[in-house]
């Protein structure tokens, strides 16, 4: 279970909300409360259509926090940057994994840092970048197209020193994908597994569910838990989520009906 915690004025799903030091410290310690595993920090809205963050603006953002949560908690925290100097300022302040939606494709220097501190690695797809990349996405095959993808930057982050045991993938719901485009993912979901490494699936509140449901942001509870219960069912390792104390009623009530999604 990945608790989010977005430091930014203009996230789409909670933009402002835990802009401040301590507004993001007492949330951080609401979602460890909660029960989540995993700390996904970040400074930069990756929403469509959002500009880029200098890296020192998401070092200023973040840092703090990391060094707060420290204090209290020794969570494994995912830092969510695709820049190696934000990257770097993390891990020193405690930050654990690289989680990079760019799959090592933003900074030339990011696979050095991970190198360079063995650590694990989320490798997400995402078609372009969040200003263009729900422009009419397309693709020939969704599922085979994105696998062929991560099958790719895996490579690369193995040939440049990472680990293959510290990578990990996320298909990108929701990152240059029409509303069917994440569903049929969801319904192949467990085609990924071909890849071989831990399967990150984030959903939460996402405009696929919005899409389905015509639901705003602050009403796809429902709807992201049954995203999740699907996910689950079909093999997720990690599950990214807002909404951790729900979630996690979902996850252990869906691993305890067992079974498999046909």
């Amino acid at each position: 279970m990945m608790g989010v915690l977005n430091v930014t004025p203009d996230s789409f799903s909670d933009g402002g909300r835990f802009a401040t030091r301590p507004s993001a410290t007492s949330h951080a310690r609401r979602l460890i409360d909660e029960g989540a595993d995993i700390l996904d920090i970040g400074g930069e809205s990756t929403r469509p259509g959002a500009d880029p963050v200098e890296p020192a603006e998401q070092t200023r953002r973040v840092v703090p926090v990391i060094d707060n949560v420290r204090r209290f908690s020794d969570i494994p925290i995912s830092i969510d940057t695709a820049s190696a100097r934000v990257a770097e300022e993390a891990v020193k302040a405690g930050a654990d994994i690289l989680n990079d939606v760019t799959a090592l494709r933003g900074d030339p220097a990011m696979l050095e840092v991970a190198a360079e501190h063995q650590l694990p690695v989320v490798l997400m797809h995402m078609l372009g970048t969040p200003r263009t990349m729900q422009k009419s996405p397309v693709y020939e095959d969704v599922v085979k197209d994105i696998g062929d993808f991560l099958r790719q930057r895996i490579a690369f982050a193995v040939a440049g020193g990472i680990d293959e045991n510290q990578v990990l993938v996320d298909p990108g719901f929701g990152f240059g994908k029409t509303v069917e485009h994440n569903l049929e993912m969801l319904r192949r979901l467990r085609e990924f597994h071909c890849l071989g490494c831990p399967l990150v699936v984030g959903t939460s509140r996402k405009s696929m569910i919005g899409g389905v449901l015509d639901r705003p942001v602050d009403q796809r509870l429902f709807g992201t838990a049954a995203t999740v219960a699907a996910a689950v069912v079909r093999g997720a390792h990690v599950v990214r989520v807002h909404d951790v104390a729900e979630m996690l009623d979902v996850v252990r009530m869906t691993e305890a009906i067992g079974g498999e999604a046909s």
